[in-house]
Formats: structure tokens, C-alpha cells, sequence
């Protein structure tokens, strides 16, 4: 079957992202928008990931939690996880990795952490929109460590992208899925990069705002309409 999914969305966590990104708002807009699937991916941080979870059991919508990872290479990550220990354990070790540096509210934006409830509990106070010091061999051993998948994150683009910092793909890294972002010509960026046919494609809104969140537009085929099932088509 086939199910609509998004699997890059920013709550208010990350600091580029409007304070109306609270987790009751990100479900409801999804379902509004016919979803049915996403992805929870701040920067560098999965804070949000329970209380979006929490939100979404009751409202037949899967979240994936995860995170939008920063390489020591200024590579951006997509990772996804099964489970929320999982994501949370890989935050630890993210966080421990993270400059000693503040956030600076002013110029990049409030970093706020939510319950269920959409009230605000926290600020993360880390500069989290920054690269960490795990390199890209150490991020793909993490997360497999972890049975979580890593989707190179908007490869089209010229910065904070594996293809564009790098300008190819490591034969060392299981890299199976490669997201595009939502404008890109997935045709034209083939002809560019003919030895990238081979990989599976998404297509991905990176929503800072609730209105840039995916329509029923971008699809996968899975067995069964579950994480296990969505892992398993993106392997």
C-alpha cells in the first residue's frame, strides 16, 4: 500500500522555527493535510519527540521520532528511530558532542520544549543549530548501533548536504533513501547525478512554519502501515 509521508518537520525546538511548531498544532495540521506518516527532526535535539508521540497515539497518525543531525563535516542527517530511548540516547551523546556555546534567542530564535498539553516547559539553552563533533563514519555507527536509519538530508542543495559538501556519496556509508527537498526536480537532479538512480527518493517539506508541512504528495510503498513496516521500505 501506498501511505503519505513526511519525514522532516521542526517543532519550536529548533530556533529557526516558529513558536506556533508545538506538537498538538504539528499532529493536527498533518492530519488535516492527510498524512500518515512523520518524522520529528529538530536540530541536533529529540525533546520534543515524546510529547509529539504522546499527542499522536490517540489520532491514528505514526511519528517517527528523530532528529535533523549536524556532521562535523556540516553535513545534515535525517535519523529515525523506532523508539523514543532510542533517539533520546543518541540526544546524550549529540549533546556531549555540541560546542560549549549559548543560543543566542535574539538572533536565532527561542529553542522551547512542550508537553502534550502544547505548554512550554523548558528552553533549551545549547546553541543547537551548529554542526556537533561527531563525524559522518561516527553518526552512521551510532545510529545503526541504535537499528535507526539515517536519510541524507535535502542532497540538492549546495550547502549542509552530503552531495553538496562532499560532492559524492561515501562508498563506506549504507545509504539506501536520499531526501530531496519539496521544489526540487527529481527528474532534472538525475541527470545531473545519473550514478544516484539506483537509491530510493523522498521528498520532504523541512517545515519551519505549520502551512509548509507536505500535502498527500510524496509516497512510499510499505507492507503495512507501521514504523516496523515504513523501516522496512526505507531499507
Amino acid at each position: 500500500m501506498k501511505i503519505a509521508v513526511d519525514f522532516h518537520i521542526h517543532t519550536s525546538l529548533s530556533p529557526c522555527a516558529d513558536e506556533d511548531m508545538t506538537p498538538n498544532n504539528i499532529i493536527n495540521m498533518s492530519m488535516l493535510k492527510g498524512l500518515d506518516a512523520i518524522g520529528i527532526t529538530d536540530h541536533n535535539s529529540a525533546q520534543n519527540c515524546k510529547a509529539c508521540l504522546d499527542v499522536a497515539k490517540s489520532k491514528g497518525i505514526i511519528v517517527i521520532p528523530g532528529m535533523e543531525l549536524q556532521t562535523k563535516e556540516e553535513v545534515h542527517l535525517i535519523c529515525l528511530f523506532k523508539g523514543i530511548d532510542e533517539v533520546l540516547s543518541l540526544q546524550q551523546l549529540v549533546y556531549d558532542q555540541l560546542p560549549e556555546k549559548e543560543n543566542n534567542p535574539k538572533v536565532f530564535g527561542r529553542q522551547l520544549v512542550f508537553n502534550e498539553k502544547d505548554e512550554a516547559i523548558g528552553e533549551n539553552k545549547r546553541m543547537l543549530i551548529t554542526s556537533t563533533g561527531l563525524s559522518l563514519n561516527e553518526v552512521f555507527y551510532e545510529v545503526e548501533k541504535r537499528e535507526g536509519i539515517i536519510i541524507p538530508a535535502h542532497v540538492d542543495r549546495s550547502s549542509y548536504s552530503l552531495i553538496g559538501t562532499l560532492g559524492f556519496l561515501p562508498e563506506q556509508l549504507e545509504i539506501k533513501t536520499l531526501e530531496i527537498s519539496r521544489r526540487c526536480n527529481i527528474n532534472t537532479f538525475l541527470e545531473k547525478y545519473k550514478y544516484l538512480k539506483k537509491h530510493k527518493f523522498i521528498q520532504s517539506s523541512d517545515a519551519h512554519r505549520l502551512g509548509d508541512i507536505l500535502e498527500r504528495e510524496n509516497f512510499i510503498e510499505v507492507e503495512e502501515k507501521t514504523i516496523d513496516g515504513i523501516f522496512r521500505a526505507l531499507r
